[in-house]
C-alpha cells in the first residue's frame, strides 16, 4: 500500500473514529536567525518574536515559533512571503540575520482526533501529552526530523519535509486503523 502525499491538493489522508490524518494547504514559510536586539525585527513583522523555545505568537494571519537560541518559523499566506522578506530587508538591513523561504521544503498535516496523542506516541520520541496548547517543539518521529505544534488538547500539526511525509502518512494510516480498531474492541 502506498501513501499518495501532494502538498498542492489538500487532502484527508485516513479518517477513523480514533483520528483524522488529513494535508493542510501551503502556506508561505520562512526561517529565521538573527541574535541581539530584534526591535527593528519585531516592528518589521508586525509582533514580538517569542521569547522562550517551544512558544509561538499569532499576529492575525501570520505565526512565529521559537524553535532554538536564535531560530524561529514564520507562517504567513503564500502570497505575503516576498513582501514580508523585503520589509524586513529595508528595516533590519543594518543588522545581521537570514530570513530564508523554505516554503516549498515542507508539508504539514493535521492529527485531530480523541487519539491524536496516542498515535503520534507511535512514532515521535517525546511525550507529547506534556507539550503545552499553544506550543509547539522540534522533535523525531519514526527518525525523521519535524516541528509539531500543538494547537489543543486534540489536535496537532505536523510540519515534515516533502521527501519524508509519504513516510510518516503511511506510518499514521496504519496507526490510525489500529486504534480504531482498539476502540472497536472496547
Amino acid at each position: 500500500m502506498s501513501t499518495q502525499i501532494s502538498s498542492l491538493t489538500p487532502s484527508v489522508l485516513v479518517e477513523t473514529g480514533a483520528v483524522r490524518v488529513a494535508v493542510l494547504p501551503e502556506r508561505g514559510r520562512l526561517s529565521l536567525r538573527s541574535r541581539g536586539d530584534l526591535a527593528s525585527l519585531n516592528k518589521a513583522l508586525g509582533l514580538t518574536l517569542p521569547d522562550r523555545i517551544g512558544r509561538r505568537v499569532i499576529a492575525g494571519e501570520t505565526e512565529v515559533i521559537r524553535l532554538g537560541p536564535d531560530e524561529w518559523t514564520i507562517l504567513v499566506p503564500a502570497g505575503e512571503v516576498t513582501g514580508l522578506i523585503a520589509a524586513c530587508d529595508a528595516i533590519y538591513a543594518d543588522h545581521p540575520y537570514s530570513l530564508v523561504d523554505i516554503s516549498g521544503r515542507e508539508i504539514t498535516l493535521q492529527i485531530e482526533g480523541p487519539k491524536a496523542a496516542e498515535l503520534l506516541a507511535l512514532g515521535c520520541a517525546r511525550d507529547v501529552e506534556i507539550i503545552p496548547v499553544g506550543e509547539g517543539r522540534r522533535t523525531v518521529c519514526d527518525g525523521t526530523t519535524v516541528i509539531l505544534w500543538r494547537d489543543s488538547e486534540d489536535r496537532f500539526r505536523m510540519d515534515i519535509w516533502n521527501s519524508f511525509a509519504p513516510h510518516l502518512g503511511h506510518l499514521f494510516e496504519i496507526g490510525s486503523k489500529e486504534l480504531a480498531a482498539e476502540i472497536a474492541l472496547s
